[in-house]
């Protein structure tokens, strides 16, 4: 057992290789994320499958990652980081290779499963990592470099997805991913140090067990309605019960526990949990775009599922270029002066696409979709670095962890949410329709619904632009008693 890090002098440890380390094991991870979604309908013919069963890769997927990311700052106190990234991606590699050879749709859906559990683990592990090895001062520019391969992955996902899709197997899009995390394992083993404080808490099997069922609930039961296009469905009423109850046990069971696996003495820190508030309504307004326009374009402007995701590649590319640069300003001038005109230009942008219609060309939707993009890079990283920030160094792990484990809840939440406003919204107008069964009439049902569902979505931006206000530069409160407090004891069992 590698439990050298309560020793690690910090100041010798060289930043450059292990964040390089970290950013290529994220963009595999990603990139994997978003790069079956467009094979769907050749999987479907492929293993002779509906619409729903082949959904489960995408809900497994996002399932699995939200039930684990909540127990990772348990993990990280008792492997070092070496052991959890390195175990990380050899989970995700091992699942690579199972779905690329998969003879039956279980046996890739096995494989999704394998590649979610080393996402889950790896995302957290990760940012913790850069709050552990960067002082303050200079955590935007590192979390700007992360944000670059977070933001972009998902955008090249679908195009090149498309691309593979339309001229090789679906099968090439893990064959490609295969040396990629392969090459990931080897320059982290090569290059990974550890860098964290071994502590070794007592588990806590029921904590974990409330975890998984209350969170796994909450994201499948969001899921599921999405899906199924229905609230009042019983396997979403059930799901959402399910999970609420046990999520509310978990919290209960945290505040009263000596070790909980999720510290949520993280929100006695108000910028962490103003962060965390917007970080939720971020979440859930952008999936009012990331859901939609490529719905909008596919079923009204016709275009291919290629065509479409190379029409949100400019957006992404200039998003993940100004990651890094948006990094370094918030180093320099602190979180007001990018998150505020952030908000404003997403504001501005989802106000633009309320006026959506079916003449709309693609050169517009690209230019509106650039404009929002901008402004969500203003917002992300540097929102995030500064809720963090405020934490001590003790709960960077549970920092991380909560907010990782709540976007993954508001994502599921924003997908259903805004899917079905649109379905209602379309039904709404159906009603009125002199003639439904026209195909015309059917594309004006949906613009309808997606007024709707982009009102919703400015709502949720302008309640951001209104926390965002009360957002300023944070500093970490001194640990010093707590930092001797940890080496006594270290001296103490030496002896």
């Amino acid at each position: 057992m590698e439990n050298q890090s309560a020793n690690v002098d910090l100041s010798k440890i060289k930043r450059g290789p292990i964040v390089a380390a970290l950013i290529i094991g994220a963009f595999v991870a990603i990139l994997n994320e978003t790069l079956l979604n467009i094979a769907f309908p050749d999987l479907m013919a492929d293993f002779k499958i509906t619409e729903s069963t082949v959904q489960w890769l995408a809900t497994a997927y996002m399932l699995v990652v939200g039930m684990l990311v909540p127990v990772t700052a348990l993990l990280q106190q008792w492997f070092t980081t070496r052991q959890m990234f390195i175990g990380a991606m050899m989970l995700f590699l091992v699942g690579t290779v199972i779905s690329s050879v998969a003879p039956v749709f279980d046996v890739l859906l096995v494989g999704r499963v394998i590649q979610a559990l080393g996402t889950g683990l790896m995302m957290p592990v990760m940012m913790n990592v850069i709050l552990v090895i960067f002082p303050p001062e200079k955590r935007g520019g590192a979390m700007g470099m992360i944000g670059l391969v977070i933001m972009t992955a998902p955008v090249i996902g679908p195009t090149l997805s498309g691309l593979i899709v339309e001229h090789l197997s679906w099968r090439w899009l893990f064959y490609l991913i295969i040396p990629l995390a392969a090459f990931s394992v080897i320059f982290a083993l090569a290059f990974l140090k550890n860098v964290t404080t071994l502590t070794k808490p007592k588990v806590d099997v029921i904590s974990i067990l409330l975890s998984c069922i209350g969170f796994g609930g909450i994201v499948y039961g969001f899921s599921s309605a999405g899906d199924r296009g229905s609230w009042s469905d019983p396997v979403v009423v059930w799901s959402l019960v399910a999970g609420g109850i046990a999520l509310i046990l978990f919290v209960w069971k945290q505040l009263v526990s000596r070790n909980p696996i999720m510290d949520l003495r993280a929100f006695k820190y108000p910028m962490f949990s103003l962060v965390t508030v917007l970080m939720l309504v971020m979440m859930m307004s952008l999936f009012s775009t990331m859901i939609m326009l490529p719905l909008f374009m596919q079923q009204v402007l016709l275009l291919t599922a290629f065509s479409a995701g190379l029409a949100l590649m400019p957006g992404g590319i200039i998003n993940g270029i100004m990651a890094p640069v948006s990094g370094v300003l918030f180093d320099k001038f602190g979180p007001r002066v990018l998150v505020i005109p952030g908000i404003v230009l997403m504001c501005v942008a989802i106000w633009m696409f309320m006026g959506i219609e079916s003449d709309w060309t693609k050169g517009h939707i690209i230019m509106i979709h650039i404009i929002m993009m901008v402004g969500i890079s203003l917002v992300m990283m540097p929102a995030q670095t500064t809720g963090l920030n405020q934490l001590p160094r003790s709960l960077y792990a549970h920092g991380t962890a909560i907010l990782n484990t709540l976007q993954q809840v508001a994502g599921a939440i924003g997908v259903a949410l805004f899917i079905s406003i649109m379905s209602s919204g379309a039904k709404e107008y159906m009603k009125t329709s002199k003639d439904p069964t026209s195909p015309s009439e059917l594309i004006q049902s949906m613009v309808a619904g997606l007024h709707n569902a982009f009102f919703i979505g400015l709502c949720l931006a302008v309640l951001a632009l209104i926390i965002s206000l009360f957002i300023k530069r944070t500093h970490a409160p001194k640990e010093e008693g707590a930092e001797q407090a940890a080496k006594a004891q270290v001296q103490t069992s030496k002896g």
